[in-house]
């Protein structure tokens, strides 16, 4: 067995997503796994070498995971010609200058999103990567997750028929940091920052709609800041500049709607934190992000509107479990196998910068129809 070495410098992964699902549960459960067979008797070993700005949680993040390579420097590390891949999962706001300077380094690169502040930056980072001939691909984690992949699977299959619409539910309580210690970090409230659930979660659903059910060809959004005042790391009272909750409508190519509502402000009483529901003319389906159920139309109950009567039926057990039919991995880890047989056996990959930003647009445009408050046309990107 050959084992063929390639070295990725890892930038921001002192962060919760690019310690956990990154580092953690992709690139040191492949090295766990004993790497990534790639066939013919080869073996790819991944090493990362760990980036970011302070160094005490650099220092201390490689011990706890046995590791010996990690720099403040971005600069030096770039220069390094041992270095294959650059992965970005920084605050939204650093990540379009580390791009750019990965890229004129020669460096394949791998990124969170969205990729950019904004749809020109974002268009630029995906015309220069293609210039310069570096691979480039982009986080897309949601489609590798075993409910979206069941809902794949029946769309493939034709359950639905004629799809119409598809209803998404996203979102939890995110506290304040008062009296309980917020879940995620200060500057998603702070606008300045980069922050804001359009900007973090419209991307998401671009490239789910995208992939699954067609293109995004109009958004309606309305977003709100439903918590205006919370309390950072350091227990300081701030105030929260950045959209919390948001509301879309999206038309798709090919008739279908999509209505979507995001939330750090609202309490669960779903199945999942995330929640798709397809309605087409032949059945049904509710996807989460483990699980998904549907109903035929040869099983759909009619039920009938009287408010006078109580409920007699447990709708929830109309439904049927669509079984896994396969063993499901890691999302995150699913995507970076494929990207990095990308790189070293150059096999196809799809999602690139310029899908990335297709996402960026979509935010961006999602928060000026909340702002002009009107529909909006969302034209198709190219290189």
């Amino acid at each position: 067995m050959t084992r063929r070495t390639v070295r990725i410098a890892m930038n921001g992964v002192t962060g919760r997503m690019g310690h956990r699902q990154h580092l953690v549960r992709s690139i040191l459960a492949l090295r766990d796994q004993g790497g990534l067979d790639l066939g013919d008797g080869e073996t790819l070993w991944p090493e990362p070498v760990l980036v970011g700005r302070r160094e005490p949680a650099l220092s201390a993040l490689a011990e706890r995971h046995g590791l010996t390579e990690w720099s403040t420097d971005l600069d030096a590390v770039l220069a390094d010609d041992t270095i294959d891949v650059y992965f970005d999962a920084q605050v939204t706001s650093a990540r379009a200058e580390a791009i750019t300077r990965a890229v004129h380094a020669g460096k394949h690169v791998y990124t969170e999103k969205p990729t950019a502040a904004d749809l020109a930056g974002a268009l630029e980072l995906a015309r220069l990567a293609t210039a310069k001939g570096v691979k480039h691909g982009v986080v897309q984690d949601k489609l590798f997750l075993p409910g979206l992949r069941k809902l794949k699977r029946l769309i493939d299959g034709g359950f639905f028929g004629e799809i119409l619409s598809v209803r998404g539910e996203f979102g939890y309580w995110v506290f304040e940091g008062d009296w309980q210690d917020a879940q995620r970090p200060s500057w998603n409230y702070r606008a300045q920052d980069g922050g804001g659930i359009v900007v973090d979660m419209f991307p998401h659903w671009e490239y789910v709609l995208h992939e699954l059910f067609g293109r995004v060809t109009s958004v309606t959004a309305h977003v709100a800041t439903h918590v205006p005042r919370r309390w950072d790391e350091q227990g300081k009272p701030y105030e929260a500049t950045a959209d919390d909750a948001a509301y879309g409508i999206f038309q798709l190519e090919g008739g279908a709607v999509a209505q979507i509502n995001s939330s750090w402000a609202v309490r669960v009483h779903r199945d999942e934190l995330v929640e798709f529901q397809v309605d087409g003319t032949h059945g049904s389906a509710v996807a989460g992000l483990r699980d998904c159920r549907v109903q035929h139309r040869s099983a759909t109950p009619k039920p009938v509107w009287d408010p006078d009567v109580p409920a007699t039926e447990d709708f929830r057990d109309q439904w049927q479990e669509v079984p896994d039919n396969a063993v499901f991995d890691n999302g995150f880890k699913a995507q970076w196998e494929l990207f990095l047989r990308h790189v070293v056996l150059d096999e196809p990959y799809r999602w690139d910068l310029l899908a990335g930003a297709r996402g960026v647009q979509l935010a961006e445009l999602g928060l000026r129809s909340a702002a002009e408050g009107r529909r909006l046309d969302v034209p198709e990107v190219a290189l």
